[in-house]
């Protein structure tokens, strides 16, 4: 079976949002296109607390975007942004959120960030997806949403660890772009292993 993977398609990051991503909100025409092909359809959302250590201004000496050494290794510090019960925590108006099946929130617990769907940032602790995965039959995921360079990125990446084929819907994604990061997440995600197509030449 297939899988449609939305990360983050939330209003903290599209346009007006706390960390909008540049043109963050047109992925989400070609990814309510996709809805109707797939039988399985998962979203992730970003759920912090107020207190969540990535977040800039928990950190008196430190500004967004600058990073710090946490147990789990080097983290970039965000302003505040998705969290819970938050407007900008909720998902864009405009994406049909009804077809999905299940919601997977991330980044929830205090002391440790969460980019990918499958593994919070410290590669260990799981968010129960690849155990929801198997038990459904998936075997190839076909992932869009936000930001290309960090949740996007690190999504794939798992997930092809974990043994799923990948597609990269390339007009259903978008990245922040921190010096050339957009640029650099796409030869990592090549080189280990995704396929790269437009929403329109995808079915599931």
């Amino acid at each position: 079976m297939k899988a449609l993977l939305i990360v983050d398609v939330q209003n903290d990051f599209c346009p007006g949002g706390a960390l909008a991503v540049p043109g963050g909100d047109e992925v989400i025409k070609p990814i309510n296109n996709l809805m109707d092909d797939f039988d399985c359809i998962v979203q992730t959302q970003d759920w912090h607390p107020e207190d969540h250590r990535s977040f800039a201004s928990n950190h008196s000496d430190k500004e967004p975007f600058s990073t710090i050494e946490m147990e789990y290794g080097e983290q970039v510090l965000w302003p505040d942004h998705c969290i819970q019960g938050t407007q900008g925590a909720e998902f864009h108006p405009d994406l049909r959120a009804k077809p999905s099946q299940l919601i997977i929130r991330k980044g929830f617990r205090k002391e440790i960030d969460s980019y990918s769907a499958f593994f919070e940032n410290d590669h260990d602790t799981v968010t129960g997806l690849h155990g929801y995965f198997q038990a459904r039959g998936v075997e190839e995921l076909i992932v869009t949403g936000l930001a290309t360079d960090f949740c996007v990125k690190w999504t794939v990446l798992d997930a092809l660890k974990l043994g799923y084929k990948v597609t990269l819907a390339e007009d259903a994604v978008r990245g922040i772009d921190m010096d050339g990061s957009v640029d650099s997440a796409l030869k990592e995600m090549k080189d280990a292993g995704v396929d790269l197509k437009n929403a329109n030449q995808i079915s599931g």
